[in-house]
């Protein structure tokens, strides 16, 4: 590597192009979270009259649940979390040949993890109507697709999960690795 590309500015420019990347990457993913979410949801909506916002499953006996929101936004985590891993690895950070497929997924998967938690809490919070940043439902009422509160609660989380995201996959899952050469001497 030549002195110029150690140098900062150079740094700089290469990883803004890779966070440019990984946001049309991210973009598309996106758009893939939201189609198989807004699926999810109309397929038990139409299969078992399910809202999105009915208990999933209690919490320990609490008066706390996991609703079915969690449910639709765990699957379109991770089929989307796929979509992204493969489209990352072959172009944003091309470390296809670097490394197994599944060696990468996993870390990629638990960065993702990571992101997805903090994206699940903001959910909860826009969700939730006691919560002090929940999205009006006098504005979210449902009575359309660009009024579901769950669609707006899905895209706001993404987009606040999304740098978390960007940020551990560059320093961790996509981080150059560093070779060590041995160079074998004959003892003096």
């Amino acid at each position: 590597m030549s002195s110029e590309q150690k140098t900062w500015g150079f740094r700089f420019v290469r990883a803004s192009r890779q966070f440019i990347k990984f946001g049309i990457v991210g973009g598309s993913g996106t758009l893939v979270n939201l189609v198989i979410a807004a699926l999810s949801k109309k397929i038990a909506g139409w299969s078992a009259d399910i809202h999105e916002g009915d208990a999933f499953m209690n919490l320990l006996g609490t008066e706390f649940h996991i609703r079915w929101y969690h449910v639709f936004m765990t699957i379109a985590f991770l089929v989307a979390n796929t979509w992204n891993y493969q489209l990352n690895r072959m172009w944003t950070f091309k470390t296809s040949t670097i490394v197994s497929w599944w060696r990468g997924f996993f870390p990629f998967l638990a960065t993702g993890l990571v992101a997805f938690v903090v994206s699940q809490v903001t959910a909860t919070l826009l969700m939730n109507e006691t919560s002090p940043i929940a999205l009006s439902s006098e504005i979210f009422d449902d009575s359309t697709g660009f009024r579901t509160k769950f669609y707006w609660a899905l895209v706001i989380s993404i987009f606040v999960s999304m740098p978390v995201n960007f940020f551990v996959n560059k320093y961790w899952t996509f981080r150059k690795r560093t070779t060590r050469v041995v160079v074998e001497s004959e003892p003096v």
